[in-house]
């Protein structure tokens, strides 16, 4: 008897799920650097500062006190008590121990809000220039992206932009604040025009709170302190930018139920949890004081100032960004398309960047410079920029 089979193949969700530009652009950069070239790397997305010593020394006395066993999946209860008070303290949200789930990065916690809301067919509006993995997030939960324009709702005004981008379908908003690539930061009343959105359209919210403590003009404002929205947001943050802990891949979600029962799940049956020691070491990255975070955000406002004004200065014309480590820069004289630009820029000057088409079709046209890096590197890249476009 014959048994047909369908096939050596993938499953057909993956068929539209890409890999990052970015991870190609950062290879392209140890190439050169391996053949003996000098790169100026302004294309990365890591703080300029180490995991500071208090942190790693707490996850070694972990190793050394044994705290190397299995923990609950959803993270160490004093942990997850310690992120509680923080949640209330600094972005207003009010929850319960069970409602904070610990992941393995931001990036896991919002792979799992993605798939606990997302039905195949659904639609998603997405702020747009984005993240580039929220896209294949999206689509890898066979769902579909609605790229909302961001410079054009902040001009038209957000609620009606996200109306006319609305569709019968539409289920979830993703909504990152500060913002990579661009650096915006959505005011107070810009949120409270999402939130009433989502409440009248009763869709529910994926926030994305990355960059919380690099706000240099304004405010952070977190979507779910708004007046009904804790109900219906999830909220997605990450220890890797605050306390420079990208290895580590720590991060937590928060959100109410039945959302909470499906991350859960999605941590469960995926990693189970978060190491043991990377647990403790979060625990006492959360009792650094705040005025450390103050220090570090006047560095990169000094790194954001000194890389605003070269860019300027050349030609390339950038808004200093409100938020983030990433200056956007309109780079038309280089040329009109972002990858041949960023091309131009490696080959030609060894600047590396990222293409703003990779963020979505908002962004090209632009480049993402990433001023997460030293201060004399920074005057080594405006220099470099200076010598190619004179």
């Amino acid at each position: 008897m014959t048994i047909k089979r369908g096939g050596i193949r993938l499953a057909k969700r993956l068929d539209e799920v890409g890999f990052s530009d970015i991870v190609q652009i950062r290879n392209k950069v140890m190439t050169m650097r391996a053949e003996g070239l000098q790169v100026h790397a302004l294309h990365g997305g890591e703080p300029y500062f180490e995991t500071p010593e208090p942190i790693k020394y707490a996850a070694i006395r972990a190793l050394v006190e044994n705290q190397t066993h299995y923990a609950p999946s959803s993270g160490i209860p004093a942990l997850r008590a310690a992120l509680v008070e923080k949640l209330a303290r600094k972005n207003k949200i009010r929850v319960t121990t069970d409602e904070v789930i610990v992941t393995v990065g931001g990036s896991q916690a919002l792979y799992a809000a993605f798939q606990s809301v997302l039905d195949p067919g659904d639609d998603a509006l997405v702020f747009s220039p984005y993240w580039t993995p929220i896209g294949d997030l999206v689509t890898g939960a066979q769902a579909r992206p609605l790229l909302v324009p961001t410079i054009t709702a902040r001009r038209n005004g957000i609620r009606r932009t996200l109306e006319q981008f609305s569709t019968p379908k539409t289920r979830a908003i993703y909504y990152n604040t500060p913002q990579n690539p661009s650096g915006l930061v959505f005011t107070r009343a810009e949120a409270e025009e999402v939130a009433a959105f989502a409440i009248e359209r009763d869709l529910i919210v994926i926030a994305d709170e990355a960059y919380e403590d690099l706000v240099y003009d304004g405010e952070h404002v977190s979507i779910a302190s708004l007046p009904g929205m804790e109900e219906r947001t999830i909220t997605c943050f990450t220890f890797s930018k605050t306390f420079a802990m990208t290895g580590w891949r720590a991060g937590y979600a928060v959100a109410k139920e039945p959302f909470m029962t499906a991350l859960r799940k999605i941590v469960l049956y995926s990693t189970n949890g978060v190491a043991t020691p990377v647990q403790h070491a979060m625990l006492y990255a959360l009792k650094i004081t705040d005025s450390e975070h103050v220090w570090r955000r006047q560095e990169y406002r000094k790194r954001r100032d000194l890389l605003v004004k070269g860019l300027n200065e050349v030609g390339l014309e950038c808004d200093p960004p409100a938020g983030a480590f990433y200056a956007f820069p309109n780079v038309a004289k280089i040329h009109k398309n972002s990858r041949t630009a960023a091309q131009i820029l490696l080959e030609k000057a060894h600047i590396a960047t990222i293409p703003g088409s990779v963020f979505g079709a908002q962004g090209e046209g632009h480049l993402r410079f990433g001023y997460a890096i030293t201060i004399p590197e920074i005057e080594a890249c405006v220099e470099a920029l200076r010598a190619f476009l004179a």
